[in-house]
């Protein structure tokens, strides 16, 4: 219960403040799109881990740039829900890439957490809720696809 009137509350802070600070937040947006993508270390190992990580966070923003529709409530999940992407698609790439035990159960969380807000946002204002894969935690063959469904085969062993 202490979680519902939580999450409720913190939806009407960012309700309130998304009516009044529209202006910035698109200001912001614009200004991550001018921002070059990080530059990855040609021979280091955290390349793949940038590169994948920004397309994240880009997929993201563009996402939350939804067209307003006069609708506050279908508004708010339309900014949200690719918010809320993105923490998930973050959180798998950590989980790709890090190495920190504490930070991947952190990680495993979010996906957790993520996922059953979506959900909860969706059914709210009466949208279809579908079934969701696994996260997977290795890139598929031809190269990571940052929010696409990816199949069981893509764990190391022990993950399924």
């Amino acid at each position: 219960m202490l979680r519902f009137l939580k999450t409720c509350f913190g939806m009407m802070i960012f309700r309130a403040v998304l009516t009044v600070a529209m202006p910035p937040l698109v200001l912001a947006q614009e200004a991550h799109r001018a921002t070059p993508p990080a530059e990855a270390p040609s021979a280091g190992e955290e390349g793949p881990f940038l590169r994948e990580n920004e397309a994240a966070m880009t997929k993201m923003m563009n996402g939350m740039a939804a067209k307003p529709t006069g609708d506050t409530d279908r508004d708010f999940v339309a900014t949200m829900v690719p918010h809320h992407q993105g923490a998930i698609d973050m959180a798998v790439i950590e989980l790709r890439y890090g190495k920190n035990e504490q930070l991947r159960r952190i990680a495993q969380e979010i996906i957790v957490d993520q996922m059953q807000e979506i959900a909860a946002m969706k059914l709210a204002i009466g949208e279809q809720v579908t079934a969701s894969l696994p996260a997977p935690t290795q890139p598929d063959r031809a190269g990571p696809v940052v929010g696409q469904p990816h199949h069981m085969d893509n764990f190391p062993k022990g993950e399924k």
